[in-house]
């Protein structure tokens, strides 16, 4: 029986992992009691022009924007736009991406060829590029966004499993399995996907910082969250045009995006060491 406590123990002693492990825990319970630790709980749509872009004091601990908005509410109820477009946006792409980088990895052959080719197309442009031009053909909205994300990250899994299973299937417990008379579609999914997990995982915790910061990029360059969303980085271009003067509009925004994908990070490399130190060994 597999025990997961030694795995535990090794990632609680990389303290840079667990740091990221507790910022996210925060960003996660920030997210689902934003209505009740937001200082104004209806900072998404109050305005109070009257304290229009006050510096942070004791009454708005991180200042207001360009309509009187408290900010730290704003960046507390962000925090759902964020986590929730780094979950659907990665899931989506998990759910893509698993099943065609199993089927082409187990068959190869013709059916391989195609489906690799497909994905090739898809990473033949730069990711970012690619969100982009898909959002902006979608339409401005933090759904399209998410759903430009889908599309722009699926190859990369689709890669990431052909790669793994292409490995995995060659390995005796597969060879025994079909002797024993398991068919190709029980061999795949009860054999060799459990065995190629533990990369999956990483790669997809690692994959979630790269997805909220594009997801911001989008929001930013005006194709992703639309106001008066809290998203971050749409109020990073809120921003712009009153810098430097109303410095902390951007930098409290942009501080919030710049942790939350550390925090990802750092996470994502402990649990490669814990669970695939191929990974680390090989350098990727």
């Amino acid at each position: 029986m597999i025990t997961y406590l030694p795995w535990i123990r090794e990632f609680l002693k990389d303290r840079l992992a667990t740091s990221g492990l507790i910022i996210i825990a925060v960003l996660c319970l920030a997210a689902i009691l934003a209505s009740y630790i937001a200082p104004d709980p209806n900072a998404v749509t109050n305005m109070d022009m009257a304290k229009r872009l006050d510096p942070p004091n004791m009454d708005h601990l991180l200042g207001t924007d360009q309509m009187g908005r408290d900010i730290l509410s704003r960046i507390i109820f962000g925090t759902r736009i964020t986590i929730l477009v780094g979950v659907i946006a990665i899931g989506g792409a998990l759910i893509v991406g698993i099943p065609v980088g199993l089927v082409a990895g187990y068959y190869e052959g013709w059916v391989g060829g195609i489906l690799m080719r497909v994905c090739d197309v898809f990473l033949a442009l730069p990711q970012i590029v690619l969100a982009l031009a898909l959002a902006s053909a979608l339409g401005a909205s933090i759904q399209n966004a998410i759903l430009a994300l889908t599309i722009t990250y699926w190859p990369w899994w689709a890669r990431v499993v052909y790669a793994e299973t292409m490995s995995t299937k060659r390995s005796v417990f597969v060879e025994a399995s079909i002797a024993l008379g398991a068919g190709r579609f029980r061999t795949m999914v009860f054999h060799v996907l459990p065995n190629i997990l533990s990369p999956i995982i990483v790669r997809s915790t690692i994959g979630m910082g790269a997805a909220i910061l594009t997801a911001a990029v989008l929001g930013y360059l005006g194709v992703g969250a639309q106001p008066p969303s809290p998203e971050w980085g749409l109020a990073v271009a809120e921003a712009r045009e009153y810098l430097p003067g109303a410095w902390w509009f951007a930098t409290f925004p942009g501080l919030a995006i710049f942790l939350v994908v550390m925090a990802f990070n750092m996470f994502g490399d402990g649990l490669r060491d814990v669970l695939d130190p191929r990974l680390r060994i090989s350098g990727k």
